[in-house]
């Protein structure tokens, strides 16, 4: 069994696969001492890291630079999340992605949301369709395989028919060979439910302060549960206020 079959494999098991969503090595260290199986390097906490706002305003040489540096740390799965994938240009992507593949990557997140600096719009379903056929097709006729984890922004985008949308792209994404769909925002019970009865592959559910109980995800056969840049906002809140207690009350106390 391969690397990449041994990620799929792991979104079928009794439990829902819990990702630690992370932005460097010391996150990464972190997700392996709690036992987590699979971290993904997420596009939204690197981009904060790194100074930018969020939505594809780094480049993917710095989001490659560092998941080379979080595989060379751990020996968990790796998944990358490469937001549009950085580039227009299929060719350019494919390359792009046996990059990721030949330092050990075996998963990436590509989503169908366009931002480039500015709000996010939802691109045709075309688009990440012919994106998920190209990486495909490429990768096979060098005998790799990456695990796509389509992510659809028909929620995010508040989409006016975005149930729909999402049966509509989730279809023509899973006939594409995409092996997830990453739906963020979507919470309905009957919603979810019904999504998992329409196709086949792993899906893949975000942490909201509705959909935030994991015996109930787990209840409704969601196969993974990501958190975005959640727990990187938590660290953030922590490290602000370590800081202001050092500096306006003086207490060094607080570091030791």
């Amino acid at each position: 069994m391969n690397y990449y079959e041994e990620f799929k494999n792991l979104h079928y098991n009794n439990n829902p696969l819990l990702i630690g969503n992370v932005w460097d090595v010391i996150s990464s260290k972190a997700a392996e001492k709690a036992g987590y199986q699979v971290i993904n390097v997420s596009s939204h906490p690197v981009a904060d890291m790194l100074g930018y706002k969020d939505g594809q305003n780094m480049s993917f040489d710095e989001i490659f630079f560092i998941s080379k540096r979080i595989k060379a740390s751990t020996p968990l799965h790796i998944s990358v999340d490469i937001e549009a994938g950085y580039t227009d240009n299929l060719d350019i992507l494919n390359h792009y992605v046996e990059r990721l593949v030949d330092i050990g990557v075996c998963g990436i997140n590509l989503e169908d949301g366009i931002t480039n600096g500015e709000d996010r719009k939802l691109a045709d379903v075309n688009v990440l369709e012919n994106k998920i056929k190209s990486i495909k097709k490429y990768l096979h006729s060098k005998e790799k395989n990456v695990f796509i984890n389509a992510r659809t922004d028909t929620y995010t985008t508040k989409h006016p028919e975005s149930f729909n949308e999402t049966l509509n792209r989730a279809q023509i994404y899973e006939a594409a060979g995409a092996d997830g769909i990453f739906v963020p925002l979507i919470e309905d019970d009957h919603e979810i439910k019904t999504l998992l009865d329409t196709v086949e592959i792993a899906l893949n559910v975000f942490v909201t302060p509705i959909l935030n109980n994991f015996d109930h995800i787990k209840s409704l056969g969601v196969h993974r549960i990501s958190s975005g840049n959640k727990v990187q906002a938590k660290v953030n809140e922590l490290t602000e206020e370590i800081f202001k207690d050092l500096y306006n009350n003086k207490n060094l106390n607080r570091i030791l």
